[in-house]
């Protein structure tokens, strides 16, 4: 396997198993965040709570989108993927 293969199957590796699993993961977050803001929580501290879990979802799934959008990007312009 050469030094090139090697590199391209980490990529693919990591872009059919890490990020998604990542992203899941956020989104998760969020859905927990949304579910838990509007039908469990009864507390305006459970509700802030609950805010931040929705926020900090939302910041995971739009940094992994840039990250993931930027890695591509690159990979396309060196000619690797």
């Amino acid at each position: 396997m050469t030094f090139a293969k090697y590199i391209q199957f980490i990529i693919d590796a990591l872009n059919t198993i890490v990020v998604p699993v990542i992203f899941t993961l956020a989104f998760l977050a969020f859905v927990f965040g949304i579910i838990k803001y509007f039908f469990l929580s009864t507390d305006t501290t459970e509700r802030e709570k609950a805010h931040a879990f929705v926020l900090w979802g939302t910041l995971g799934m739009v940094l992994l989108f840039s990250v993931w959008g930027l890695v591509r990007l690159l990979l396309v312009t060196l000619g690797i993927s």
